[in-house]
């Protein structure tokens, strides 16, 4: 009798403590891929009128008038809600410098940002709004600048294994030797760590 008591406490103790741990929707470690558009063409435009009169107008750069590059990505959870990620790209470009004239050559324009993603709902859900800002660096030929990308962003997740990631970042230069522009990207995600459980 004392034996079959034991059991059953023991069983039931062990239920409650199973049935109480919760799955964690903490984003693991992830490496991804993009294709990024930069978009100088309507920084420029919103800087030299205002975002009203952009969209009032249309005056918003097209596709081909983008110049197309690629980026690498490492991401990792902080928080169900909120993910560290950091980007290197690479683009070549002929690129409009501020403070000078752009020597009209293509080269190879290289950034890298590390900022904070702040998810509207954690990973638990397929579809994931969010907002992200950092701090980043350049080099074009030479030239070193600095800035603050801030966009937004969709994740879309494929069974919580791979992410589609849709971002649209705005990139305010903090140094002359940087210029605004916007960056479109869209890439894959996938983990690369275990998600806890």
């Amino acid at each position: 009798m004392k034996k079959s008591l034991l059991v059953s406490f023991t069983s039931v103790f062990f239920c409650v403590i199973v049935s109480g741990q919760e799955k964690s929707y903490k984003q693991p470690a992830t490496l991804g891929i993009h294709f990024i558009f930069n978009d100088f063409a309507t920084a420029q435009a919103i800087r030299s009128s205002s975002l009203s009169s952009v969209l009032r107008d249309g005056r918003f750069g097209k596709l081909k008038d983008m110049s197309q590059g690629l980026a690498i990505s490492y991401g990792q959870g902080i928080s169900e809600k909120f993910d560290f990620s950091s980007t290197i790209a690479g683009s070549f470009l002929s690129y409009p410098f501020r403070d000078r004239r752009s020597s009209g050559s293509e080269f190879l324009l290289l950034e890298a940002d590390a900022s904070v993603r702040g998810k509207m709902l954690s990973d638990r859900y397929w579809f994931v709004p969010y907002l992200q800002a950092g701090v980043g660096v350049s080099k074009y030929q030479g030239y070193w600048g600095t800035f603050i990308p801030a966009g937004v962003g969709i994740q879309i997740s494929f069974f919580g294994e791979a992410y589609l990631q849709i971002n649209s970042q705005y990139r305010i230069a903090v140094t002359e030797s940087a210029n605004y522009h916007f960056v479109h990207s869209i890439g894959l995600v996938g983990n690369i760590g275990k998600r806890n459980p």
